[in-house]
């Protein structure tokens, strides 16, 4: 065999680890789960997730008395629960919940239900952790669902009651947030709802206690199977009905644009013609808002990122790949100004968003109506913003809004007294500083409006 890299984060589980080979992703299946894995096989439990698109799909490739190796479907992008929308978060507890209902149903449980073992795949969530699955003890209760609670209800109902820059949080806590936490940013009238009591509160409450009185010892808690599926039942009911309320800046985007249908018509024209041109198969737009353009381009992709920084214009495009069953669209939150890091343990377990573009290598950029935010609002020069393209973009097609723009006038006023510190803000330094890094293939003005679009091509030395 050849070597094996294996994945930073798969020391997290004694029953096998998940390691690449030249590039394909591939997972080893330790002896410690050899029976329930054979199991799961063997009743068809596998078989049926896989036809309803709720765990990703593997082939086996090799067996032996030392180890199981099998291959998972290739993901390109992976997203994580901080990079989510709120109903993207939402659906992924959901499918959290279906999963456990359905192992109680074939005699298995979940053993763990961390928000990181979901990502979103054509079009939907998907479960990507095969090992998750172990066999169900009777009258026990669900060991993970603490985890549940840390990971999935606790983040929902603070973005429900504070917003969603509270589904965030998960970047600074791996292992859930602590549910003391969460009760502790709770508004007290949670405490008379019984549900929100006896599932956050009232555990909080159980967990101080027990961290006081623990003397090591502790009686195993009983629960019966229908008790169990109960519990879920309620979770998923109030789930279900969880919406997020907030105002936000760029949601209806699109609505309140400072040039013409005609404009926004051409706009589309060009990006269309400039893709199809590259025979473009993947694409992220950064800075995408609800997706309209890439919705718009009539060539086949076959895969396309869009990121925003707002959540509720991310909220919508997933509304609309629902809805429109645009399989080939993953949409994520992302502020370009601070993309997400690479986390955990030796800052290795969760990949930052450079390393995952890096490796998903888009055929070509977006970057429509966000260098001057990135410029203005972030005080980003034009040579950084090129250098941050240019690492994982070998085609760019970037808009450039110019000095006299209404949205560009804005920011600049926004300024004050520090208004002439941008006068580097301009077409010239622009071309300038991306020349350096790109080579212009193609520069229109888009007609009706205070902006142009460039098509460049990354200069060699940068690929």
């Amino acid at each position: 065999m050849t070597s094996k890299a294996i994945h930073s984060s798969s020391f997290r589980d004694p029953s096998g680890y998940v390691f690449t080979d030249n590039g394909v992703i591939k997972r080893v299946i330790n002896p410690v789960y050899f029976d329930q894995y054979k199991q799961l096989k063997s009743s068809g439990f596998f078989k049926t997730l896989f036809k309803n698109e709720l765990l990703v799909m593997h082939k086996e490739l090799s067996a032996s008395d030392d180890e199981i190796i099998i291959q998972p479907e290739n993901i390109p992008f992976i997203t994580y629960p901080y990079e989510w929308c709120f109903n993207q978060y939402k659906e992924a507890a959901l499918l959290t919940l279906k999963l456990q209902k359905f192992c109680l149903e074939h005699q298995f449980s979940l053993k763990d239900a961390s928000a990181f073992n979901i990502t979103f795949h054509n079009g939907k969530a998907i479960f990507i952790d095969t090992l998750s699955f172990d066999f169900y003890q009777e009258n026990t209760p669900w060991r993970a669902y603490k985890q549940f609670i840390t990971h999935f209800l606790g983040p929902l109902v603070l973005a429900h009651f504070h917003g969603s820059e509270m589904l965030k949080l998960s970047n600074n806590f791996l292992d859930g947030i602590p549910v003391k936490t969460i009760a502790s940013l709770l508004p007290f009238k949670t405490k008379l709802n019984p549900f929100l009591y006896s599932n956050i509160h009232l555990l909080a409450k159980f967990e101080d206690k027990h961290n006081e009185d623990y003397k090591g010892e502790a009686k195993a808690a009983e629960l019966s199977k229908k008790g169990q599926l109960n519990i879920i039942e309620s979770l998923y009911n109030y789930i279900k009905k969880l919406e997020l309320k907030e105002p936000s800046e760029w949601g209806e985007y699109y609505n309140k644009t400072n040039y013409t249908d005609d404009a926004f018509v051409l706009k589309s024209t060009i990006i269309n013609q400039w893709v199809a041109s590259l025979n473009t198969k993947t694409l992220i737009d950064v800075g995408g808002n609800d997706g309209t353009f890439v919705r718009r381009i009539a060539a086949t992709l076959q895969h396309a990122l869009v990121c925003d920084i707002d959540n509720n214009a991310v909220d919508f495009n997933y509304k609309q790949i629902k809805k429109n069953k645009e399989t080939y669209i993953t949409p994520f939150v992302l502020d370009v100004l601070n993309p997400s890091a690479a986390i955990g343990f030796n800052n290795q377990e969760r990949q930052s968003f450079i390393e995952r573009i890096a490796a998903f290598k888009p055929d070509v950029t977006l970057a429509l109506a966000v260098i001057h935010h990135m410029s203005l609002s972030g005080n980003v020069p034009f040579k950084n913003s090129a250098a941050f393209f240019a690492s994982f973009s070998k085609h760019l097609i970037i808009e450039f809004p110019e000095r006299d723009d209404s949205w560009v006038q804005r920011l600049l006023k926004s300024k004050g007294e520090f208004e002439s510190y941008f006068d580097f803000y301009n077409l010239d330094n622009f071309i300038a500083s991306y020349s350096s890094y790109y080579t212009i293939v193609e520069q229109k003005n888009i007609e009706g409006s205070k902006r142009t679009l460039f098509l460049l091509k990354r200069k060699d030395e940068y690929n």
